[in-house]
């Protein structure tokens, strides 16, 4: 990712702006996943593999044993049977290493109990992994005053490009129902090529996308589209229902 930075200097009481690019750490949307050699919960995994033909959420915690991330991942274990129907894989991701996360998991599952923890959770105790993702905290440091990731979560597609993501401060738990929601948004455009309108869930009608012609939407929409009558009379706002 590059970043456009300017600076003004003076020259003989004239000033002069000089501009460069200068390359900035971590992923964003449409950037393919490094693929890393990852230490987790189930053993030694490649990123990519993990991924394989399906979607992946991979999403970061700043520590172990602390209250905002046992509650998050206890509720993204209690969705994980939704994920799962859906063919979407888990991956968790925090900075202290595999026996710690074991030891974590049985407080996580004991805190609402009847939620099993199966996915895996990455170790990455020298922070490796959360810098080539994306996922380092800005203000957030350990004790020693080391870094630690934020709340990141990205979901990647079957083409291992990251397809969305959410980012909150370690201060912020996440809304796993919206993870689900954005997965279900997510999996309907690529499935039917549409787009999803604010608030959308599933079963709702989507919108066709303004590339797409009336005529191939009535090639493609055989059960029809309302397009919304708008004061500027352009027929852009068109709702049509898909599976």
């Amino acid at each position: 990712m590059q970043r456009l930075i300017s600076a003004v200097h003076s020259i003989a009481d004239r000033q002069f702006i000089i501009l460069k690019f200068v390359v900035m750490p971590g992923l964003t949307l449409g950037d393919v996943v490094p693929d890393l050699e990852l230490d987790t919960t189930h053993g030694k995994i490649r990123l990519h593999d993990f991924v394989g033909d399906a979607y992946a959420i991979i999403f970061s915690h700043p520590a172990d044993f602390t209250p905002v991330c046992t509650t998050e991942l206890s509720e993204m274990a209690s969705y994980a049977g939704e994920f799962d129907k859906r063919g979407v894989k888990l991956l968790g991701f925090s900075c202290d290493d595999v026996e710690s996360h074991k030891d974590w998991i049985k407080d996580i599952e004991a805190y609402k109990p009847g939620r099993r923890v199966g996915f895996p959770i990455v170790a990455d105790p020298d922070r490796e992994a959360i810098r080539q993702l994306n996922m380092i905290d800005a203000d957030e440091k350990d004790t020693a005053g080391g870094e630690l990731p934020n709340r990141a979560l990205h979901i990647v597609g079957p083409d291992k490009k990251v397809k969305l993501s959410f980012l909150f401060p370690a201060c912020t738990g996440r809304n796993m129902a919206e993870v689900l929601r954005a997965t279900d948004a997510l999996l309907t455009a690529a499935r039917h090529r549409v787009a999803t309108p604010v608030n959308w869930t599933p079963g709702e009608r989507v919108v066709i996308p303004p590339g797409v012609s009336d005529e191939e939407a009535k090639e493609r929409f055989p059960a029809g589209f309302e397009t919304a009558q708008l004061p500027s009379n352009k027929c852009y706002l068109r709702f049509t229902q898909v599976d």
